[in-house]
């Protein structure tokens, strides 16, 4: 089964679990999208680096928690081969407020080093960082205290042989910072789901802080097709009805005790989910904060993430209609879409329309009036400027579908000139299919997925 992931997981505070566009796995890593048989002859190299991170001071005198900061090369096309990655990093800045420890990819040289990474991955691969720098806070360093790490790169191949990261661009922010810092510890993703199945998610909250945590709350996002959460007593637990965002489960604990920096949380039971019978693609967002209005040091590490692939199916499909008139005559088409089930789905990571329904308009036919979500289009795609009398409409779903979702297009239709017989097509695609038509992998029968309209 394949975990679905249109980028990055969000991350979910307070509210509706909302799904926005985001990048991919990784901040800053975008790739940019061309046609098979044109790939561009340029090639630009990337330093992919955290923004910021704080770093607590020590506790009871003892010494400072460290914190690691991964950092890597990418480059953008992936019909060059680019080795030889050199990434120069410079921590001058930091006197006073940070120490570093060096990996052993680099080579030290004063207040820089420069670290090796023999091949440096392409945009469309998978991606990990390269060089990992394990930094604490200095020795007198006090609260608010801020230097700065900056990088350069180079590396072998491209178009012209030789790739320079962007100069000045890529920087991290370290700041020295007093509280707590809850940490969860990181969840495997769960690939190999089947609907009806209870899966038990590990769960552990640390305190990676110098300061205790005085009480907490842990959030939970369940999308639609987990079920059953755990019920603790510490709990409240909610379900949204998907009328703005796809419809989820969620769970609010509030737990008064305190957790001292080094301590670590664990629930009272077992936290488990039961894949839904119409479970797909599911994720379940964790996030936990502290209480009494303190401030986390790291808000990156209290957040996490779950993909839950179940392996099951969604059938869509689109029935297109038959139309008559005279000439000078409006009728009206109405073209459907419906998922069959038995699963639903949700690009819960983008949010983008989970497809576009497509129609092209049949000779002799003007479209005089135009359903809300569709827009007009070139035959081949490109820009309409007015809104009706297009050739193409590209009508957007939005970003999930239940497993009994149906929706239908209304247009209004004129007809011009009488062709008997003449016919417009009716398809579904993939968001953003221009740049490539991506299938639906979870979908067992692609032949509805067109239809006609047929006219006289």
């Amino acid at each position: 089964m394949r975990l679905f992931s249109a980028g990055c997981p969000v991350r979910l505070r307070s509210g509706a679990a909302v799904a926005v566009a985001a990048g991919l796995l990784t901040a800053g890593l975008a790739a940019p999208a061309f046609a098979d048989d044109d790939p561009p002859q340029t090639d630009q190299l990337w330093i992919n680096e955290p923004y910021e991170q704080t770093l607590p001071l020590a506790t009871d005198g003892g010494q400072p928690q460290s914190r690691t900061l991964g950092i890597g090369l990418y480059h953008d096309n992936e019909n060059f081969t680019v080795t030889d990655g050199r990434l120069t990093v410079d921590v001058s800045d930091l006197a006073g407020v940070a120490e570093v420890t060096w990996p052993d990819n680099c080579t030290p040289s004063g207040t820089s080093a420069v670290c090796d990474i023999p091949v440096v991955p392409a945009i469309g691969g998978d991606y990990e960082d390269q060089v990992f720098l394990t930094v604490h806070a200095a020795d007198g360093a006090e609260v608010g205290a801020q230097g700065r790490i900056t990088y350069e790169a180079t590396a072998t191949g491209g178009p012209d042989g030789r790739l320079t990261a962007p100069h000045k661009s890529f920087a991290t922010t370290l700041t020295v910072g007093a509280g707590p810092d809850l940490a969860i510890d990181s969840v495997a993703d769960i690939e190999d789901g089947q609907p009806g199945d209870d899966r038990t998610i590990p769960f552990k909250v640390t305190n990676m802080g110098n300061e205790s945590a005085n009480g907490f709350t842990i959030k939970l996002y369940a999308s639609y097709g987990l079920t059953d959460l755990t019920r603790y007593d510490a709990c409240t637990y909610t379900t949204t009805t998907g009328n703005d965002y796809a419809p989820s489960n969620k769970a609010l604990c509030t737990f008064d005790q305190v957790l001292a920096p080094g301590d670590t949380f664990e629930l009272p039971e077992p936290l488990t989910v039961r894949l839904a019978p119409h479970a797909l693609n599911e994720r379940l967002d964790i996030d936990v904060e502290p209480g009494g209005g303190a401030q986390d040091l790291d808000s990156e590490n209290d957040y996490t993430v779950l993909q839950i692939g179940a392996d099951n199916t969604a059938d869509f499909s689109v029935t297109g209609d038959t139309i008559s008139g005279a000439a000078g005559e409006t009728t009206t088409a109405e073209l459907t879409f419906k998922n069959n089930g038995p699963a639903w789905f949700g690009n819960l990571g983008s949010g983008d329309p989970v497809a576009t329904v497509r129609l092209i308009v049949p000779e002799g036919t003007k479209v005089t009036g135009v359903p809300s979500g569709c827009s007009p289009r070139t035959l081949a795609g490109g820009y309409y400027e007015n809104k009706t009398g297009a050739p193409r409409y590209d009508c957007s779903l939005r970003y999930w579908v239940l497993e009994d979702a149906q929706r239908t297009f209304a247009f209004s239709m004129r007809v011009d000139t009488v062709v008997l017989g003449a016919t417009g097509a009716v398809s579904i695609h993939p968001a953003f299919g221009e740049f490539g038509e991506y299938p639906f992998d979870f979908d067992p029968d692609l032949t509805n997925n067109t239809a006609v309209l047929a006219v006289n």
